[in-house]
């Protein structure tokens, strides 16, 4: 039926990771290069840091979680059809510039 990433990035840098306009904006690119259709955008900036984004997309979501503290991200990324989103993993991957991260596929 689709694919679902679970991308885990850490040693990230604390400033990206508690910019909420960034991560929105990073969420809004992946989507679009890996040819998704954007439905609705929700976000939250956390106190005293963190940051949570989702993006509704027609062929499913995308998601991310930042604990700036620890330098860390939690990237959901669920399409189901042609989209896909292996791109959109390696743009976070390529913008966030982690130390080391792991992404796991899951078929569904």
């Amino acid at each position: 039926m689709g694919k679902h990433y679970i991308l885990n990035l850490y040693g990230c840098e604390f400033n990206v990771l508690d910019d909420l306009e960034f991560l929105v904006q990073l969420l809004v690119d992946s989507a679009l290069l890996c040819g998704a259709t954007i439905l609705e955008r929700c976000s939250y900036k956390f106190q005293p840091q963190g940051v949570t984004a989702i993006l509704l997309l027609a062929e499913s979501h995308i998601s991310i979680h930042t604990v700036p503290e620890k330098g860390e991200a939690y990237v959901d990324f669920y399409t189901c059809s042609v989209v896909d989103p292996i791109v959109g993993c390696q743009n976070v991957i390529e913008k966030l510039v982690p130390s080391s991260h792991k992404l796991e596929l899951i078929e569904r």
